[in-house]
């Protein structure tokens, strides 16, 4: 593959020697309005790649915050048509800042794999992670995503043993996406030793960024990560703050935009710290 915007993201915060902040939220969360005030905030605020979820029903690698912020974009009337066309939108004003879609297989099969990968790389997305998708079935979407010049990263986890992570390893580009826990998104804190241990025995094996994830939720545990990881996701802590600000309908209120982007900020500080 030809170099990529997040290959290009990740020298970059090489030569700058600090982690980087990335940052998921849900595509239509709570509203496309809202959602498209977030994600063009995001880079100013301190994100240096942006995951943005696709809405799915049945989210089953995500806990509560995250199923509840697929399930507000479901019933704002979200499709995946609308996801891309935020990031078209997002392009208009950054030419420069990383996105990958995150998400499950069943969106992209119904769109179908194809025209969503044509259409996803014309709207400007740079990179896939798809949870549901094995490495088994690299020809399924993986190999045709790299034609289209997409990055497609994979999850490793505490139980990937050194058996099957050159499987992991095989096709995966961009980075690789470090689960620090064991279990779904948010429900528990990352053991920071444990995790220190384990991201040390991928760099044996892979010169790919690792980005740590999942259970990150305060400025001290992203900096405590990022002292081993080349960036470090945060998501359900985003989402959550998007819920905490909405009125007692569900709609967006003054509150929302600035809960996400100063979370960010506060986030960003603590990792250009590190």
């Amino acid at each position: 593959m030809q170099e990529t915007r997040i290959d290009r993201r990740f020298a970059k915060l090489k030569s700058e020697g600090r982690p980087g902040l990335v940052t998921f939220i849900t595509a239509g969360d709570p509203d496309l309005e809202t959602s498209k005030q977030i994600l063009l905030g995001l880079p100013e605020a301190g994100a240096d790649v942006i995951e943005l979820g696709m809405p799915f029903s049945d989210p089953m690698a995500d806990g509560p915050a995250i199923q509840a912020s697929s399930l507000r974009a479901l019933k704002a009337g979200h499709k995946m048509a609308k996801t891309l066309e935020l990031v078209s939108e997002f392009r208009k004003k950054d030419a420069d800042t990383p996105i990958v879609l995150m998400g499950y297989y069943n969106p992209i099969y119904v769109y179908p794999n194809e025209q969503f990968l044509k259409d996803a790389a014309a709207a400007g997305v740079d990179g896939l992670i798809v949870v549901d998708v094995p490495p088994e079935a690299d020809d399924e979407l993986c190999i045709p995503a790299n034609a289209h010049g997409l990055n497609f990263i994979r999850l490793a986890t505490p139980t990937t043993d050194a058996k099957r992570l050159p499987m992991v390893l095989q096709n995966t580009s961009g980075f690789l996406y470090y689960v620090s826990i064991t279990g779904i998104t948010g429900t528990a804190a990352p053991d920071v030793n444990a995790v220190h241990t384990h991201v040390r025995q991928i760099r044996q094996a892979t010169s790919l960024p690792v980005a740590v994830g999942f259970g990150v939720k305060s400025p001290e545990q992203a900096k405590a990560l990022g002292a081993v990881a080349d960036a470090v996701v945060v998501g359900s802590a985003l989402v959550g703050a998007i819920e905490n600000s909405l009125a007692e309908n569900g709609a967006s209120t003054s509150k929302t935009v600035p809960a996400v982007l100063n979370l960010v900020g506060t986030l960003a500080g603590a990792l250009r710290a590190a």
